[in-house]
């Protein structure tokens, strides 16, 4: 892929304040294309780093990486980033294993000063970074950049009211692609934003507010009335009053792909002495028509051909999200009484159809999961029947949600968690290994995964009619559509024998039931007895199917893609251990560590849970029981 001219001198950081003035506009165009070109062969997030292209070279023009500090609020949109930091040789291993990440990572550059993945975090990050610079006596820039989807979570709030109590510079950017320009706002709020960070201005006020304050009888009352009719005078005409009212400086809007205009904003937002939020423009997608027409497709794309924009690997086979999607439908024409939850993932989780379908029974709450999970909470008060639809790691941020308000309670809200398991390319922050620990602590709680795209139909069903808290996980990609033919019914609490020998039994957790079937027959061919079992229940797991396998078999495998501790062996092993029998269990997890980016197949092999991985920690184990037995 060949490298334009300007951009082939952006070889490390801060090269960027080499380019003329008057080429930034050829720069970002030749930025843009880099990116077209490289995430049609990778995939990635390509809307969003689009339009953050001028808004990263102004950032990167204005402060003096890494001494000073740039947080991004998920992350998403570093790419441009990278880039200016001479990662750009890295775009070829994007999201690969060993490779670059998607997302800002502090091990890989000393310019990346926090890692993200989730939303709205950066306010919080960046205000920690003012206090421990200014606790050591330091004068560096912060900048934290948020965009507007990420200021409907609720935390983003929290740091904001946290932060308008500085005396101190913080630089918060909110980076708005939902939005267009005034052009009368915006001019006037120019004339203010330059009036109001003047030297001369910022010198005088404080002067006339510091001789005032403190005079006996009128000084502060005074200093109040004129702050209270400069308020009101603001309320016309600024249009960030929200931020003003909080105690949060509001510069803007300015236009986000102007990037003169933007250097100059910044700097004038590095003189005032407290919080202060740089109100940014930018189209999701610029420069490339298809990602400016999709901005959802183009959110985070697949490989895809560039001229049409349309991706270039043949459509797979019906995934999970896909058969959630149907049922979801089926069940809300079945049942009045049937809504449906999502956190801004309307599309990702499958519930666009639902949403078309029956809208005034389907809530996109924003980037709030935790609230998404009380708002559920107060529907099953009400009488109703909601599934929360979330990915597995975005769950996780609602886990006091999950035990306080529903299962305290006992509330029947059904949890359906996409992209449970390893989810590859995303990496550390998006790999779904921790939910049937966390989940099957909640008492109360009841946890279950699907082997096949069948069987998650009837776990739906199944949810919406126990009337208690229950959660269904199921992982990224294409549904396994095998053993068809078995299809018992679901009962509370019980697994579903597939095959019957003795030995050894394979207890496989949703997705790992098709691994199982691979390990079963690689250890048949060893010549081993090998029984397999579907758990189909995390939470309560069948007891009576273990003690009866302790009678027949000397080795019960559990096999989950989860972290290994607090998950489903831990459970099983337990339980046997309270036996006082000789079955051993074999546990087979991810390892208690952060899975990186990557395949998913790869990933499994590197975390040990593939079949060939599987079938030789048994025999492993096998001939170790068969050599002590002998000695």
């Amino acid at each position: 892929m060949g490298v334009s001219m300007l951009l082939e001198q952006i070889a490390q950081t801060n090269d960027i304040k080499q380019i003329a003035p008057e080429d930034y506009g050829v720069l970002a165009e030749e930025i843009r294309k880099f990116l077209i070109q490289t995430i049609s062969v990778t995939g990635g997030h390509l809307g969003s780093n689009l339009g953050a292209v001028e808004l990263t070279m102004a950032l990167h023009l204005f402060l003096n990486l890494p001494e000073d500090k740039l947080i991004w609020d998920v992350g998403h949109q570093s790419y441009t980033h990278k880039i200016l930091t001479g990662r750009r040789d890295g775009f070829v291993n994007l999201r690969k294993f060993g490779g670059m990440s998607g997302f800002p990572k502090r091990k890989e550059s000393d310019c990346d000063c926090f890692d993200t993945g989730h939303s709205s975090t950066s306010i919080s990050a960046g205000l920690g970074m003012v206090k421990a610079r200014d606790i050591q006596g330091g004068n560096n820039t912060i900048v934290s950049v948020i965009g507007d989807g990420s200021l409907t979570g609720g935390m983003a709030y929290e740091a904001l009211n946290n932060a308008s109590r500085l005396e101190t510079n913080f630089i918060i950017v909110l980076n708005d692609n939902n939005m267009s320009i005034s052009e009368n706002v915006g001019g006037v709020s120019k004339y203010l934003n330059n009036i109001r960070t003047a030297d001369m201005y910022l010198d005088l006020k404080e002067g006339i507010y510091n001789s005032l304050r403190g005079k006996p009888k009128y000084g502060d009352k005074v200093v109040s009335q004129i702050r209270r009719a400069k308020s009101s005078f603001k309320h016309l005409v600024v249009p960030g009053m929200f931020f003003e009212d909080m105690g949060i400086t509001y510069l803007g809007p300015v236009d986000g792909h102007n990037i003169q205009e933007m250097v100059h904003i910044f700097r004038e937002a590095r003189k005032v002495k407290k919080a202060v939020l740089v109100h940014v423009i930018t189209q999701k997608g610029r420069g490339y028509a298809p990602a400016e027409r999709h901005p959802a497709r183009f959110h985070g794309a697949e490989p895809f051909d560039v001229e049409t924009g349309i991706p270039s690997s043949p459509k797979a086979k019906a995934n999970y999200t896909d058969i959630f999607s149907t049922v979801m439908c089926k069940l809300g024409q079945r049942d009045e009484k049937v809504v449906a939850i999502t956190a801004a993932m309307p599309d990702g989780v499958g519930l666009k159809r639902f949403r078309n379908m029956y809208p005034e029974r389907f809530f996109d709450v924003g980037i709030a999961e935790e609230h998404a999970v009380t708002f559920a909470a107060g529907l099953a008060a009400g009488g109703l029947k909601p599934i929360v639809a979330i990915y597995s790691s975005f769950l996780q941020r609602a886990y006091d949600q999950i035990l306080h308000d529903v299962c305290i309670q006992n509330l029947p809200v059904v949890f359906c968690i996409d992209r449970a398991g390893l989810v590859g390319s995303d990496g550390e922050t998006h790999q779904g290994l921790f939910d049937l620990s966390y989940l099957s602590s909640i008492p109360n709680m009841h946890v279950m995964a699907p082997k096949n795209k069948w069987e998650l139909s009837d776990m739906i069903k199944f949810a919406v009619e126990l009337g208690a808290p229950i959660a269904i996980r199921y992982p990224r990609g294409e549904a396994f559509d095998g053993l068809k033919e078995h299809r018992a019914p679901i009962v509370y609490g019980k697994s579903e024998t597939l095959f019957e020998e003795k030995d050894i039994l394979l207890l496989a957790v949703g997705s790992m039931v098709k691994v199982a079937l691979t390990v079963r027959e690689r250890l048949k061919e060893k010549g081993f007895s090998c029984s397999l079992a579907n758990a189909r229940f995390v939470k309560p797991i069948d007891e009576e199917l273990i003690r009866e396998a302790c009678r027949n078999h000397r080795l019960i495998v559990t096999m989950e893609e989860n972290v290994a501790s607090g998950g489903f062996g831990d459970r099983v092993r337990a339980f046997v251990d309270s036996l006082g029998v000789e079955t051993k269990v074999l546990g087979i997890a991810i390892p208690d560590e952060y899975v990186e980016h990557g395949n998913v197949e790869l990933l499994k092999q590197e975390t040990g849970i593939d079949a060939v991985s599987v079938e030789e920690k048994v025999t492993a184990l096998w001939r170790m029981k068969a050599d002590k037995q002998e000695r």
